[in-house]
């Protein structure tokens, strides 16, 4: 099942999609949930299953696509240096514990939506990653049940800005430049996707593969990662857990392949499916 957020005619929603349509789940569930992130929070898989035959509403051409979670109240974590590769092309040692960071809901896009370029650097980069959406409470979860909190998984491009990033220990600054990175283009259910090592992530910069690697090669993998958040943290439906990016990115490069204006950007997970954006430069409001 693929489960998206989009804006129809400037209007918020949900849904299921079904072909090239939508299926509007906010007008067809109990409760009336206004987001995706609602709907788990009233634990309506099931229901939202139920409508896996009804005909679509909307044709998703006719649709924007935002992040999957749009919502500024969820939380999105992210992991730094998860993948050997990445690890080493960035010159530091395997950490004892996962890096973790934060992103705010300002500072992503949907698919096809326009990353930004910032006017305070040259410097963004591009970062292909699995991001894991919880699908109910997770408090001090082990990591063998922790497989049973995921709702679904989808593609996520955690662009930064690297002179940012730099300036001190704390990733945050060139982490959350405004509209910088992307989620999309919908979640797909874990019943789809039973065993998430078996994935293959590829970043694609205009055509051409920039990262290519199994999700099976994660440092801190999935059930590690919601053990350990979910110790120091209350994960909630709608949470989303950024796992990483494999070697390959631009600032592990020589010369530096930096993201500029005219650029387009792809993030595809066998599975779940592509997620692309094109990159436009800031201007000026």
């Amino acid at each position: 099942m693929r489960l998206m957020s989009f804006e129809n005619k400037g209007q918020p929603g949900f849904g299921l999609v079904s072909g090239d349509g939508v299926v509007d789940a906010a007008k067809r569930l109990p409760g009336r949930p206004r987001s995706l992130r609602d709907a788990l929070t009233l634990g309506l898989l099931a229901d939202l299953r139920r409508l896996e035959s009804t005909a679509p509403d909307i044709a998703l051409a006719d649709l924007t696509f935002a992040p999957v979670i749009p919502d500024a109240g969820a939380k999105l974590l992210c992991v730094g240096i998860n993948y050997m590769p990445h690890i080493k092309e960035m010159g530091r040692e395997r950490p004892p514990q996962p890096v973790l960071f934060v992103r705010f809901a300002d500072s992503i896009v949907g698919h096809g939506q326009p990353l930004l370029r910032p006017l305070a650097s040259a410097q963004l980069d591009y970062e292909g990653e699995l991001a894991v959406v919880i699908g109910k409470r997770a408090r001090r979860v082990g990591r063998e049940r922790a497989l049973d909190y995921v709702a679904g998984y989808s593609c996520f491009n955690d662009g930064s800005v690297r002179d940012y990033q730099r300036h001190s220990q704390q990733f945050t600054p060139g982490k959350n430049f405004h509209h910088s990175g992307a989620f999309g283009p919908w979640l797909v259910t874990t019943d789809e996707l039973p065993n998430p090592r078996s994935l293959r992530l590829e970043t694609r910069l205009n055509a051409q593969v920039v990262q290519n690697e199994s999700v099976g090669e994660l440092c801190f993998d999935i059930p590690q990662l919601i053990e350990y958040c979910s110790i120091w943290t209350q994960l909630e439906p709608g949470d989303v857990i950024v796992t990483g990016t494999p070697g390959g990115v631009g600032a592990g490069r020589t010369p530096p392949l930096w993201m500029k204006a005219g650029d387009t950007v792809e993030v595809e997970i066998t599975g779940i499916g592509t997620l692309r954006n094109p990159v436009v430069a800031e201007t000026v409001a």
